[in-house]
């Protein structure tokens, strides 16, 4: 049984940690998006979260009859998502000048995979509970995300600060929730 503040935080993170490079890219597109579309181009991000958590919640019940404690064997999908940032990190990033709400919806879930390799087995670690409360959790950290997008899109300083700095900080943050996979999972225990 998880503690409600362990579910706050452990979903906290994962969120944080998996949407940390879309978070830039979402207000790096925003600073070339017409001030006047911001309200669609955020609900189609924002749809495009709740396609991708479905879709973890789904599989996840898919692997119910998968022992836990092998379900934290998946931690290799953020280490290998960690591992290619870390080789790939200098490489320039394609510029990305998407400017409507359809284009933004599929960038988001095509950027999901590394949502899905962290929150697939998060949300099958925890049981019904926890998982509606993770499911909780990541629609308020998406509401303060496109807000938070949004009002960084008027700093475009900011944005590229995200934008240099943000591949030699993902990996790290990668090979983190690969460990919280693990512990929450009870891999080793």
């Amino acid at each position: 049984m998880h503690s409600v503040v362990g579910v706050v935080l452990v979903a906290s993170l994962a969120y944080v940690g998996t949407m940390f490079d879309n978070f830039f890219a979402f207000a790096a597109q925003l600073v070339v998006t017409h001030r006047d579309h911001y309200r669609k181009v955020g609900w189609a991000q924002a749809l495009g979260v709740l396609v991708l958590l479905m879709l973890a919640g789904g599989v996840g019940s898919l692997l119910a009859p998968i022992p836990t404690r092998w379900i934290g064997l998946l931690c290799v999908a953020p280490w290998a998502l960690a591992a290619h940032s870390w080789r790939h990190r200098d490489e320039p990033r394609a510029e990305q000048y998407r400017r409507g709400a359809v284009t933004t919806f599929a960038i988001t879930l095509a950027l999901g995979g590394d949502n899905l390799a962290v929150w697939i087995p998060l949300l099958r670690a925890g049981g019904t509970a926890a998982g509606f409360a993770t499911a909780a959790v990541f629609v308020a950290w998406e509401v303060l995300f496109v807000v938070s997008a949004q009002a960084l899109a008027s700093h475009p300083r900011a944005v590229g600060w995200g934008t240099k700095y943000g591949p030699s900080l993902v990996p790290w943050v990668y090979l983190a929730l690969g460990v919280l996979i693990l512990v929450e999972c009870g891999t080793f225990a």
